[in-house]
C-alpha cells in the first residue's frame, strides 16, 4: 500500500525522536517517498542533516526561515497538497496539544492545518504524561477531528520507569499507515483520465523534423497527480528521454497527426490533459531519403496541423473537464484567457518560456492556472505544480 505514496513525517522533541530516522527509512523501503518536517525542539535531539541526508529533500523547521528564500515560507501549503499521508511520530504532548488548539506556530503545526491528507499521530511520552487527564483530552480531540492515532507501547521508559508511552514498532506505524492510505478513496476513483506529454516531430526526410525542447516533465507530472487521485490514467506521449511514470498505461506517438488519431480514440475519457507541445506546422512534402544540401530547397513549404485542443472543445461531452496547457513569451494571461474561450476548455494551464525556473525542461514550474471566473498562481517543482492543479480542481 505504500509503495509510490508521499508521505510526510513529522518529528517532535522527544527523546523517541532517533528512533524516526529509522522509520523513515522502513517507509523508503517500503517504496515511499518521505519529507521530513521537524519541531525546533526535535533538532536538539537529531540533526537537520541527517533527515535531509536520507530523505534527499530539505527539512521544514521554521516558517520564515532566516538562510532560505523568502517563497519558502509557502512550504507548508505545498507540502499538504503534496502529502498522502502525514505521520508525526514521535508525538509529543507539547506538539499535541498545540495540534488539538489548533496553534502554528512552526512548520510542523503549519503543515497540520494545512494538510488534505489524512493524518496519523504517534502519542510518545512518559507513561505518567500519557495518562493525564489534559493529554487524555487532548487525544479525544484529535480524534473527533479526524485524525488518527496509534496508542503508544508499554515498555521501558527514557525516565527510568516502566509504563504505556513508547513509541511504537515500525513494523505497526506502517501496518497501520497502510490501512490508513488503503482505506482513502481520491476525487477522481472510478475516472477515466487521458493525458499527453512531450514533444511532437514533424519529419522532413528521414534525419531532419520540426520539434521543440518539450522534455514531457510536466504532463507525466500531470498524470501521476491524477493516478495519486485514483483515476485510471492512460498517458499518451512523444519522444521522450526522460523515464517513464510507473503504474501507467503510456503509448508512444511520434507525428502531431498521430498524436490526434491516438486523442480521438480516447475521446470519451472524463477528463483530457493536453499537456503536450504538439507542433502547430509539418512539413507539406515529406522525402524517402536524406535531402542533400546541395540539391535541396533553402525553404520549405509548410501546413498547419490538426489543432486537438479544439477539436476536443467542439466534441466536448456535457460532463467532460478538458483542460490544456498555453505556453506564452508575452501577455501570459490575456492570450491564456483567449485561448480558454475559443478551445471551449474548462481549465488552460499557463506558463511563460521567459520566466526564470519555467518551461522547457527545467524540473520547476511557475504557472496561472485559469478558468472562466478564477486564476491561481502555482510554482514549485512540477510534481508539486501536478498536485496543487488538480487539487484545486477536482478537491472540494
Amino acid at each position: 500500500m505504500l509503495s509510490g505514496k508521499r508521505i510526510v513525517l513529522g518529528v517532535t522533541g522527544g527523546i523517541a525522536a532517533y528512533k524516526a530516522v529509522f522509520l523513515l527509512r522502513e517507509f523508503q523501503k517500503a517504496g515511499a517517498e518521505v519529507r521530513v518536517t521537524m519541531t525546533p525542539s526535535a533538532t536538539r535531539f537529531v540533526g537537520l542533516e541527517t533527515f535531509a541526508s536520507l530523505s534527499q529533500h530539505e527539512v521544514a523547521v521554521e516558517i520564515f526561515p532566516d538562510d532560505t528564500q523568502s517563497t519558502d515560507w509557502t512550504r507548508h501549503i505545498n507540502w499538504g497538497e503534496w502529502a498522502d499521508l502525514f505521520v508525526i511520530a514521535p508525538c509529543t504532548a507539547n506538539t499535541l496539544s498545540k495540534i488539538a488548539s489548533g496553534i502554528s506556530d512552526n512548520m510542523l503545526t503549519s503543515t497540520v492545518l494545512a494538510a488534505r491528507s489524512p493524518i496519523l499521530i504517534c502519542p510518545t511520552m512518559d507513561g505518567e504524561m500519557y495518562e493525564s487527564p489534559t493529554v487524555t483530552e487532548n487525544l479525544k480531540k484529535v480524534q473527533e477531528f479526524g485524525y488518527h492515532v496509534l496508542e503508544p507501547a508499554s515498555g521501558f521508559l527514557a525516565s527510568g520507569l516502566e509504563g504505556k508511552g513508547r513509541l511504537p514498532e515500525f513494523e505497526d506505524i506502517l501496518d497501520k499507515a497502510s490501512e490508513i492510505i488503503g482505506s482513502i478513496e481520491g476525487p477522481l476513483k472510478g475516472k477515466k483520465v487521458v493525458v499527453t506529454a512531450g514533444p511532437t516531430r514533424e519529419f522532413i526526410d528521414p534525419v531532419r523534423f520540426i520539434s521543440n525542447p518539450s522534455s514531457g516533465k510536466m504532463g507525466f507530472a500531470m498524470a501521476e497527480a491524477a493516478k495519486r487521485l485514483g483515476a485510471e490514467v492512460k498517458l499518451v506521449h512523444g519522444p521522450v528521454s526522460v523515464p517513464k511514470p510507473e503504474g501507467i498505461h503510456t503509448t508512444s506517438i511520434t507525428s502531431a497527426a498521430e498524436l490526434f488519431e491516438t486523442v480521438k480514440t480516447h475521446a470519451d475519457a472524463d477528463v483530457i490533459i493536453m499537456a503536450a507541445a504538439v507542433s502547430d506546422f509539418t512539413p507539406s512534402k515529406t522525402y524517402s531519403h536524406k535531402v542533400k544540401k546541395e540539391s535541396g530547397s533553402s525553404s520549405i513549404e509548410l501546413s498547419k496541423t490538426t489543432d486537438i485542443l479544439a477539436w476536443l472543445g467542439e466534441n466536448k461531452k456535457s460532463d467532460q473537464v478538458l483542460i490544456g496547457f498555453a505556453m506564452e513569451t508575452e501577455d501570459l494571461i490575456k492570450n491564456a484567457a483567449k485561448k480558454l474561450s475559443k478551445k471551449n476548455a474548462d481549465w488552460i494551464i499557463a506558463n511563460s518560456i521567459s520566466t526564470e525556473g519555467a518551461g522547457f525542461e527545467v524540473d520547476t514550474n511557475h504557472v496561472h492556472l485559469i478558468s472562466k471566473d478564477s486564476e491561481t498562481e502555482f510554482s514549485g517543482t512540477k510534481q508539486e505544480v501536478a498536485e496543487l492543479i488538480l487539487g484545486k480542481i477536482f478537491r472540494k
